[in-house]
């Protein structure tokens, strides 16, 4: 199992790399848009600019997501329940969190909330 030290690092540095990344499509770390980014104003460009910022919200939609399940994944390593499967509670495995540190649940209730 990886420590909560150990998890508690990689984490925060996954969490300035996510918050950095939306600060450079000019969005907060929710997701909004700060209104730094220019799609354009011609009525020609229309429709690419439209495109534009489809696919740039596509994006922050994305990482707005990774950073929440950062945040909660920090929480548990505050409240001491990191690892901890939130469906029946067991330790996620080893190679499981060290690949996916903000995994939530283990293996076997992952697969039967997916079916």
């Amino acid at each position: 199992m990886i420590d909560a030290k150990t998890a508690e690092a990689v984490l925060i540095e996954e969490r300035e790399k996510l918050v950095h990344q939306l600060s450079e499509l000019g969005a907060t770390p929710n997701g909004e848009l700060t209104g730094d980014v220019e799609f354009g104003d011609g009525f020609a460009d229309a429709a690419a600019a439209t495109a534009e910022r489809s696919e740039v919200m596509g994006i922050v939609d994305n990482l707005a997501v990774m950073l929440s399940d950062v945040d909660a994944a920090l929480a548990k390593v505050e409240a001491g329940t990191y690892g901890q499967c939130e469906s029946c509670g067991t330790q996620i495995g080893a190679a499981r969190m060290e690949f996916r540190p903000t995994s939530r649940y283990c293996v076997d209730c992952k697969a039967k909330l997916a079916s």
